[in-house]
């Protein structure tokens, strides 16, 4: 209870701290390992007894049924179990049923799933697990029994082939006849977010947002030394001191003037695949993520080096940036419960290109997955809608990032394009999409002492 508390008066501490802070150079306070396990756990309890229930009864569904072997987990079996549970035992198998009061919770398996799931088999009594399945669902007679199997949505596509027919095999006729394959459950509770879950995205957030202000400065990189690898992997060094995992490689990259002031072709060309030490006058992009607390984040920031008898960067170029963030306020006005992914994506580029901005917009949900679970807005090479994923419909209290670029013209590059690409997590309650730490409206400037 001790640690609990404890744990308690650090997120208040941090969240206080940082909620406002996208350009903080403080690094917020991680918990240790004991007391992210207990959070976690009051975290799942919370998510299985709101989560569950709402999403079944949403669906009209009485009976979900999820399995997992051990290191082949269903993504969503992966979000179920204890802190202290690294993967699947043996074969793990839940069940939910609704019995019109409550959802009641078994682990059809060898062992108990902590003090989540009750266990409900014994080997040494009922030596077929999958019998033991079979005879628990015909005593409880449920009207749907719901599977994760999906052919348009990965995360809710989590039960083996195997696993599938053996399952399938072991029912009666009359309870085989009851499947549904309903993608919405498993969505549903990842995408998802619970109150206790939103008081710490904020204190996340800013640690991503604080590492990259670091290695955005001249602590990291020197012009003319300084390769975009070896920011990257300083990244990685970063995110392990922190204590927190990076869930994909950051990448760093370089937009370079080609263009002297009058439009005409420079001696030098910039030739990315051969040329990664950054140099003054370099506009510099990360993409950048971590996970803590089984939560992810997603950021892409823009930094600008100085040249020499620069005390910031050109005009053109901030003005890019605010393009960038208008072209951010578009889309998240555009959000509405309700609206499949499609229609906001639509709406979002109809009114950025009456704008005149030239838009791209890929934006996903972000939570327990980087690339989350939910409505996908677009992808990079698909900007009139995304079949299957796109028509999925917007839903409140989830989690974002919101993903696009703006291309624009700098003037003081002769008119040379550059590429605006901007990232920054949010939350949608419902009625308003709110950046969980604040977004970049300024670059980060290296040079400066």
């Amino acid at each position: 209870m001790k640690s609990v508390i404890y744990a308690s008066m650090i997120i208040s501490l941090f969240y206080s701290a940082t909620a406002q802070a996208s350009e903080t150079t403080e690094y917020p306070i991680v918990l240790s390992m004991q007391e992210r396990a207990q959070l976690e756990d009051k975290w799942l309890e919370a998510r299985l007894n709101t989560v569950v229930p709402a999403v079944m009864r949403d669906r009209g569904i009485d009976m979900w049924i999820l399995v997992a072997r051990e290191y082949n987990e269903d993504p969503v079996v992966k979000t179920m179990l204890p802190a202290t549970w690294l993967s699947a035992r043996r074969r793990t198998v839940l069940m939910f049923y609704d019995n019109g009061e409550t959802v009641e919770r078994l682990a059809v398996s060898r062992y108990a799933v902590g003090k989540f799931f009750k266990a409900a088999w014994n080997p040494e009594v009922d030596p077929d697990q999958w019998t033991r399945l079979s005879d628990l669902i015909t005593h409880r007679n449920p009207k749907k029994i719901a599977l994760n199997v999906s052919p348009t949505f990965a995360l809710a596509d989590g039960m083996s082939h195997s696993q599938h027919q053996d399952l399938i095999k072991a029912l009666g006729p009359e309870e085989q006849q009851k499947i549904v394959y309903d993608p919405a459950l498993a969505i549903g509770w990842l995408e998802r977010r619970i109150p206790k879950e939103m008081e710490l995205y904020p204190h996340i957030v800013g640690l991503a947002h604080a590492i990259i202000h670091d290695g955005f400065s001249s602590k990291v990189i020197k012009p003319g030394i300084t390769t975009t690898a070896d920011v990257m992997w300083w990244f990685r060094e970063k995110i392990r001191e922190q204590r927190v995992t990076a869930w994909f490689h950051p990448t760093v990259s370089i937009q370079r003037q080609t263009l002297d002031d009058k439009g005409q072709k420079m001696t030098e060309l910039f030739d990315p695949e051969k040329d990664s030490v950054i140099r003054q006058g370099d506009l510099i992009h990360v993409d950048f993520g971590i996970t803590y607390m089984g939560l992810n984040t997603d950021t892409q920031h823009h930094g600008y080096v100085l040249k020499v008898g620069e005390n910031d960067a050109p005009a053109g170029i901030k003005s890019a940036l605010s393009v960038g963030n208008r072209l951010q306020d578009i889309l998240t006005e555009n959000y509405k419960t309700g609206y499949s992914g499609n229609t906001v994506l639509a709406a979002s580029r109809k009114q950025a290109i009456a704008e005149g901005i030239v838009p791209s917009i890929y934006t996903h949900p972000i939570g327990f997955h980087g690339h989350g679970a939910g409505a996908t807005i677009g992808l990079w090479d698909s900007q009139g809608g995304v079949p299957g994923r796109g028509s999925y419909p917007v839903v409140e209290n989830t989690a974002w990032s919101i993903e696009l670029n703006a291309t624009v013209s700098i003037p003081e590059w002769g008119g040379q394009k550059v590429r605006i690409m901007l990232e920054e997590d949010a939350f949608f309650d419902g009625k308003t999409v709110t950046y969980i730490n604040g977004r970049q409206t300024q670059l980060h400037i290296i040079g400066e002492e």
